[in-house]
């Protein structure tokens, strides 16, 4: 039986002015999503700013979405570090904050060593020690590498990896992950922009920004597929794909913000070096959302 399918969301980091965290913010954004037909949330993901965050930040983060959220709606933490060692540390404190899988990102900083022998073996290291289970995350966009085919078929066998989140677009790559792993691993697209056809192709279920904002038409696409009603998949996705793309490889974690603040959500600003959005960007990001009727049922 796959874990951790259907739509699950990154939830953004909300600050204050002073660049602390926004802890009332924080539980009020969480109990706004659990309203929502969300499946569960993923604290510290890169819409998370995860890697601006100190670890004291970060357990804490952990701490508070946990207490606003029910057992009975997963929250995955992503734990992923530059070594395996600060990582399997990570994890064991996600899993005695109450989490319920850890999303490990694909070390980076060393490149050039990013072998698939060293990600298989990175992984494995991690998932032998995790009380957890594993989910692997490629989001080659930010980290520069890529998370193979290969490795992901080898570290699929381990009983402890449950399933991989890939951001990117490609998805013959993402076929192949399909292909090439067990019935019970559970593949879960991350870029709204492609997320039709990521699903017809064989994926379990989302981890989307989007989501954030469109909850409930995130969700509404996954069944459309599922049920195999493409054609009104087809349509729901085209109009979701200039928001999916503003807020994603347009201009990402600022743009992402600035629909959440215009959507009545603490968001304050990124965290630099990260700065808000330009204010022709806003008003962009405002026309998408109205199109989407977002800001109407906001207002309503």
């Amino acid at each position: 039986m796959k874990k951790f399918t259907g739509v699950f969301t990154p939830i953004a980091t909300p600050f204050l002015p002073d660049d602390t965290l926004d802890e009332a913010g924080l539980r009020s954004n969480v109990r706004r999503w659990m309203a929502s037909r969300l499946t569960g949330l993923v604290v510290l993901g890169s819409n998370g700013e995860a890697p601006q965050l100190e670890d004291a930040e970060a357990d804490r983060l952990v701490d508070i979405v946990r207490s606003e959220m029910p057992r009975s709606r997963p929250m995955i933490v992503g734990t992923g570090r530059e070594s395996t060692r600060a990582t399997i540390a990570a994890t064991t404190r996600a899993a005695a904050a109450g989490a319920d899988a850890v999303l490990v990102r694909t070390p980076s900083f060393f490149k050039g060593q990013m072998t698939t022998d060293v990600f298989v073996r990175h992984y494995a290291e991690v998932a032998d020690a995790s009380p957890l289970p594993v989910l692997l995350y490629n989001v080659t966009v930010y980290t520069g590498v890529n998370l193979a085919p290969d490795a992901v078929a080898k570290l699929a066998e381990h009983p402890n990896i449950a399933g991989l989140k890939e951001s990117g677009s490609d998805l013959v790559q993402i076929a192949e992950y399909i292909t090439r792993t067990p019935d019970d691993f559970t593949v879960l697209a991350g870029s709204a922009a492609t997320l039709f056809p990521a699903l017809c192709v064989g994926c379990d279920g989302a981890v989307l920004a989007l989501a954030m904002l469109a909850s409930d038409a995130c969700v509404q696409l996954v069944a459309l597929v599922r049920e195999g009603r493409v054609e009104e998949a087809r349509d729901l996705q085209r109009r979701l794909v200039p928001l999916a793309r503003t807020i994603g490889g347009g201009h990402g974690v600022p743009a992402l913000k600035a629909a959440l603040t215009l959507m009545g959500f603490a968001a304050g600003p990124p965290r630099p070096p990260l700065r808000p959005v330009a204010p022709p960007i806003v008003d962009a990001v405002r026309v998408q959302l109205d199109a989407l009727g977002l800001l109407e049922a906001v207002h309503s």
